[in-house]
C-alpha cells in the first residue's frame, strides 16, 4: 500500500504515552506500507550499549533527551520509515521541529484505563518507578497531551486488537491532506499562511509553535461565533490554550472608533499581557478591527488571523494591514501589524451565503488582472466552480491568490514604493472605496464595490489608450458572468459623480490633492498614476450611469 502523494517520501512518526502501542502498531503499519520500522528507544539502547533505565539512572533525563534528539534526527535524515518514539520524545521542541520538517506525526491517543492495564506490570519503565502507575500516567497525560496535540494526525485507540488499530491508522493516513503553507519573509518578521480544511479543529497544535504564550482572546462576531467559535475553542483547548472571547457587532459598522474603543477596553478588562495573542475569527471586518486593537494595546500584542470568508482568506488576512473607518473614509485610521500566522480553513467557506462567496471572488480575479494573465485565464475557466462551492477548486484559488499577494507584500511590506509594488493591489479600490462610502458601509459588499471599481478602471484605461476595448469587454463580461457588478448599472443605485469624486479625493492613496489611481495596461499588467485628469474620471463616471 502506498501513502497519498502528499505524504510520499516522508517518514511516519508515531507519538504517544507509554502503553499506547507505538511499537506494536508501528511494526504492523510498516509491514503494510512496505517501509522499514525503527524504534527510537531500541536505537538509543544500541548506540549507548545499555538500557533506557540504566541511561536514566546514570545520566538523568536531560542527558537522555539530548541523546534521544540526536538519534531521531539521524533516523529522519535517512530513507522514509515508520518510527516509534519514546513517550517523552515529542516534548522536546527541537525534536518536534525535526519531525515536522521530515515526517508526518501521528498521535496514538489512548485512555488512562487502557494505558494502566498495559504498563502497570512493566518494571522497566523508569518514569513509573516507585509510584502509583495511574497517578503517574494521569500526570503525564496532563502535561504531554497538550503538546501531543501538535501532531499532524490523531487516532484514538483503546482495547481493540493491534490489527484493528493499524487499519484505522492506515485510514487516517490515506484521508490525511496536509495543509499547504506559504511563508512570508518580511524585513522585521516572518509567518506562514496555512491553507486547508479542518484547521479550526487543529488550531492549537498549529499555533503552539509560533505563539509566546498559550493564552489568547478570540475576537469574533455573533454570526461567526454561532458557526465556528466552539470548534476553534476546542481546537485550542486540546493543545492547552486558555481562550477568552469578545464578540463585536457584525458588519462594516463595527469598524468604528466607538467599537474599537470598546474592544480595547474589553482586552484590558481581560488582563491581557504582552504575550497574550489576539485571534481574529471572522471576515475582513473582524480581522481589521481586531488587528488594529492588537497593534495598539500595550503597544502591540501577538496577532493571529483566522479568516472565515473567501474575501478575507485571499485578501485582508494577508499582509498586515489593519484599521477602522471614519466619517472621512474607509480604513483611514490603522496600522501595519503582521500576524504570527494566518489559518485559512477552507471548510468555513461552505457556510457562506452565495453573495459573500461572489464578493470574495472579486479579489481572486483581481490578483490575475494585476500581475498574472495566466492566473486570470485560470479564473475564467474555474470561476463557476469557485463561486459554486467546489471545495478543492476554492482551496486552489485561495492558495494561488495568497501566493501572489505574499510575493507582492514581501517586496513592499508597507506600501512605500513610489510606483508599482504593494500599491498595485489597490486596483479598483479607489473607485470601490468611494462607492462604499457613498452607499453606506455594508450596503454594498467590499468585493462588489471592488468589482465595479475594476470595471471603471479598465474603462478609464481604455479611454486613455492603455488597454484595448476587447480586453475591457472581456474583464467586465467575466465579472458580470459570476454575478458581480462589473458595470455600475448592476449596483441598482443612482450615484452622483461629484460625490464619488469627493470621496476619491479623500482616499488615503491621494497625493498632493491629486487622485492616485491604479490603472491596467493590459490583462496581467498595471501601473500607478497621479496624472489622470479629474475631468476624464468624472466623464467615465457619467458614462457609467452616475448622475451629473
Amino acid at each position: 500500500m502506498q501513502l497519498p502523494p502528499g505524504l510520499a517520501g516522508r517518514s511516519v512518526v508515531l507519538v504517544g504515552l507509554m502503553g499506547a502501542g507505538k511499537t506494536s502498531i508501528g511494526r504492523r503499519l510498516a509491514a503494510r506500507l512496505g517501509l522499514p520500522f525503527h524504534d527510537a528507544d531500541i536505537e538509543i539502547e544500541m548506540a549507548a550499549g545499555c538500557s533506557i533505565s540504566e541511561l536514566f539512572a546514570r545520566f538523568g533525563e536531560a542527558e537522555f533527551r539530548a541523546g534521544e534528539r540526536r538519534v531521531i534526527r539521524r533516523l529522519l535524515a535517512g530513507e522514509p520509515m515508520v518510527l516509534a518514539t519514546g513517550g517523552g520524545a515529542f516534548m522536546d521542541a527541537e525534536t518536534r521541529a525535526a519531525i515536522r520538517r521530515d515526517g508526518v506525526s501521528l498521535w496514538l491517543r489512548a485512555p488512562l484505563a487502557t494505558l494502566v492495564r498495559r504498563v502497570a506490570q512493566r518494571s522497566h519503565r523508569p518514569l513509573l518507578a516507585g509510584g502509583d502507575p495511574a497517578a503517574i500516567l494521569q500526570g503525564l497525560m496532563d502535561k504531554r497531551h497538550p503538546v501531543y496535540a501538535e501532531a499532524d494526525i490523531v487516532v484514538d485507540c483503546g482495547d481493540e486488537s493491534p490489527d484493528h488499530t493499524t487499519s484505522r491508522v492506515l485510514d487516517a493516513l490515506v484521508s490525511f491532506h496536509a495543509p499547504r503553507r506559504l511563508h512570508l519573509s518580511l524585513s522585521h518578521s516572518s509567518y506562514d499562511v496555512v491553507v486547508g480544511d479542518g484547521l479550526l479543529a487543529r488550531a492549537g497544535g498549529l499555533l503552539a509553535p509560533v505563539l509566546p504564550q498559550k493564552r489568547c482572546v478570540i475576537v469574533t462576531d455573533r454570526v461567526v461565533a454561532g458557526l465556528h467559535l466552539e470548534t476553534l475553542r476546542q481546537g485550542l483547548s486540546v493543545a492547552g490554550f486558555d481562550s477568552q472571547v469578545v464578540v463585536v457587532p457584525q458588519g462594516e459598522g463595527a469598524k468604528s472608533m466607538e467599537h474599537y474603543t470598546t474592544l480595547v477596553e474589553s482586552l484590558l478588562d481581560a488582563r491581557v499581557e504582552r504575550r497574550t495573542a489576539v485571534v481574529a475569527l471572522g471576515g475582513g471586518v473582524v480581522g481589521d478591527l481586531a488587528g488594529f486593537a492588537a497593534a495598539t494595546v500595550l503597544r502591540g500584542l501577538p496577532f493571529v488571523q483566522v479568516p472565515t470568508t473567501l474575501l478575507a482568506q485571499v485578501d485582508s488576512s494577508v499582509g498586515g494591514k489593519t484599521g477602522i473607518n471614519t466619517r472621512h473614509g474607509k480604513n483611514l485610521l490603522g496600522a501595519f501589524h503582521q500576524p504570527h500566522m494566518v489559518l485559512a480553513d477552507t471548510g468555513t467557506l461552505a457556510t457562506l451565503p452565495p453573495r459573500e462567496v461572489r464578493a470574495g471572488y472579486a479579489e481572486i480575479a483581481k490578483a490575475g488582472l494585476i500581475g498574472d494573465a495566466a492566473f486570470f485565464a485560470w479564473c475564467e475557466t474555474h470561476a463557476a466552480s469557485i463561486v459554486g462551492g467546489d471545495p478543492h477548486v476554492q482551496a486552489e484559488a485561495v492558495m494561488r491568490a495568497c501566493a501572489f499577494k505574499a510575493q507582492v507584500v514581501g517586496d513592499d511590506e508597507r506600501e512605500e514604493k513610489s510606483s508599482g509594488g504593494r500599491a498595485l493591489l489597490n486596483l479598483g479600490h479607489t473607485f470601490g472605496h468611494a462607492i462604499e462610502a457613498e452607499c453606506g458601509y455594508g450596503a454594498v459588499l467590499h468585493g462588489e464595490a471592488v468589482a465595479t471599481g475594476i470595471g471603471l478602471a479598465f474603462q478609464l484605461a481604455t479611454r486613455l489608450g492603455l488597454v484595448d476595448q476587447a480586453d475591457t469587454d472581456r474583464v467586465v463580461a467575466h465579472l458580470c458572468s459570476v454575478g458581480l457588478p462589473g458595470e455600475m448599472a448592476m449596483l441598482n443605485r443612482r450615484l452622483s459623480a461629484d460625490r464619488l469624486l469627493h470621496h476619491m479625493r479623500r482616499d488615503k492613496k491621494a497625493r498632493d490633492g491629486a487622485l492616485h489611481l491604479i490603472l491596467p495596461t493590459g490583462i496581467g499588467q498595471c501601473h500607478s498614476t497621479s496624472t489622470t485628469p479629474v475631468a476624464l474620471v468624472r466623464d467615465i463616471l457619467l458614462q457609467a450611469g452616475c448622475a451629473d
